[in-house]
């Protein structure tokens, strides 16, 4: 689609209203609304939503340098369900007539060409997992005050009594084609997680940030919040937005590389170097899927009060076994469990793809699956198995970036630095406080 073709169809759905849309490094959508009359204003060279990087997270250096510019994918185009004279085309950043080094998109576009002129075509699935809370004077609730059971994963009661909620955000999300196919009271109280089919990477990442911010719009609208924070209560499970892979051929877009009908997972032997790719660079790739301090409460073993934290914490891979970084739920694909709902989903993706891509590069062999219980494992067992655990703190996996070069290569090098030095004062911020916690442990020490 053009920007004519645009405008036509932005005219025949009686559209008056458009955000231009990108996202700044932590993923969160960014926009400027502009009349449907002024559509041509956003077409480069000249043309764009103009704004201040610096006035984002990460988007610029300083207010001393020049704007930036969001120039809209037209074939995004997304008419808002619940505001129908308003839509939004996911964009991409432009600086000085190019995209910015810093544009998240642009950085998976970039990585996914390199697949595609392999022959690869990356399908991907999101499983957004989030809590309905509600804000007190204290922090957050569960908006639910019913939802109180110890084990409340998949209870029926617990989605009835948010139905008006969920079938509403559901039937929205089935009005732009996205076909829902299952939802699910997750493993904590008001968690849930809201599944839709695959498709090419690039689309499906679009339609995670919109899928966030239409939840989290929803939500507002009676009184809540969509909660997508990774690790919001220390005894209950956490956030994920676990990614299912599988690589496709390029030419017809038709056959899944990843299937073996013949092999024990259903496998192929592209599949399995993709996975030792995955496993070769997963402690620097944790920078991108676990961006935030928050990130690494949730990668522990620690039960919480439901039994078990459902997240990975050691760079392995196995059958059909979620304790595993990265699980095989069934032929021709592989799910990826580091993912939380915290990520830049672009961000993520360009490191997860790269991975794989240099595993396939290399023919890297994942060695032998794991079967076992890795919860049940302590550092030395995994360390006698040649097991490696995840980074334990954000500051950990940021160094693992630093020191990954094909990680650094993909972003690209000034962005790689860009990151690691925002996410670094992030840490530092986070380290230099003193929490509560620390209050009442050492205060009366002598």
């Amino acid at each position: 689609m053009d920007v004519y073709e645009a405008a036509a169809a932005l005219r025949e759905r009686g559209v008056q209203f458009l955000f231009a849309q990108c996202v700044d490094l932590f993923g969160v959508p960014r926009a400027k609304l502009v009349p449907v009359e002024h559509i041509m204003d956003l077409v480069p060279p000249d043309g764009g939503a103009f704004f201040q990087g610096f006035a984002t997270y990460g988007l610029g250096s300083g207010p001393h340098e020049g704007d930036m510019a969001s120039i809209p994918d037209w074939d995004t185009l997304t008419v808002l369900p619940w505001r129908p004279n308003t839509a939004r085309f996911a964009s991409d950043v432009y600086q000085d007539g190019r995209p910015s080094f810093l544009c998240s998109r642009s950085i998976l576009k970039r990585v996914r060409e390199q697949a595609r002129q392999q022959g690869y075509i990356l399908n991907m699935g999101v499983e957004p997992e989030f809590y309905l809370v509600r804000r007190t004077d204290h922090g957050i609730e569960p908006f639910d005050a019913a939802d109180t059971l110890s084990r409340p994963c998949y209870d029926m009661r617990g989605i009835t009594r948010s139905l008006d909620f969920l079938q509403r955000l559901i039937g929205y999300m089935q009005e732009l084609g996205w076909d829902v196919y299952a939802t699910d009271h997750e493993d904590s109280n008001a968690q849930f997680e809201i599944n839709f089919t695959y498709t090419e990477c690039l689309t499906t990442c679009d339609r995670y940030v919109f899928f966030k911010y239409m939840a989290q719009t929803l939500a507002q609208e009676i009184g809540a919040q969509a909660c997508f924070m990774p690790k919001p209560w220390a005894n209950k499970t956490g956030n994920g937005a676990h990614t299912h892979l599988s690589l496709w051929d390029a030419e017809t877009g038709r056959r899944n590389l990843f299937l073996d009908e013949q092999d024990e997972l259903g496998l192929s032997p592209l599949a399995y170097h993709f996975i030792g790719g995955l496993l070769a660079h997963a402690r620097a790739v944790s920078a991108l899927t676990g961006p935030t301090v928050n990130s690494y409460k949730r990668l522990i073993a620690v039960p919480t009060e439901s039994g078990a934290t459902w997240a990975p914490v050691a760079v392995v891979f196995g059958g059909n076994n979620r304790t595993q970084m990265l699980r095989v739920p069934g032929p021709g694909r592989v799910e990826n469990r580091t993912v939380d709902s915290s990520c830049n989903i672009y961000l993520a993706t360009a490191a997860i793809l790269a991975a794989g891509l240099d595993g396939i590069n290399r023919r890297l062999d994942p060695g032998q699956r794991n079967d076992l219980n890795i919860y049940s494992l302590g550092p030395r067992q995994l360390s006698e198995r040649g097991i490696t655990l995840l980074p334990s703190t954000l500051k950990e996996a940021l160094e693992a970036l630093d020191a990954d070069p094909v990680i650094r290569e993909a972003l690209g090098q000034e962005f790689t630095d860009r990151y690691i030095a925002l996410k670094l004062q992030e840490w530092h911020e986070y380290h230099n406080t003193v929490t509560q916690w620390e209050v009442d442990r050492y205060a009366s020490l002598v």
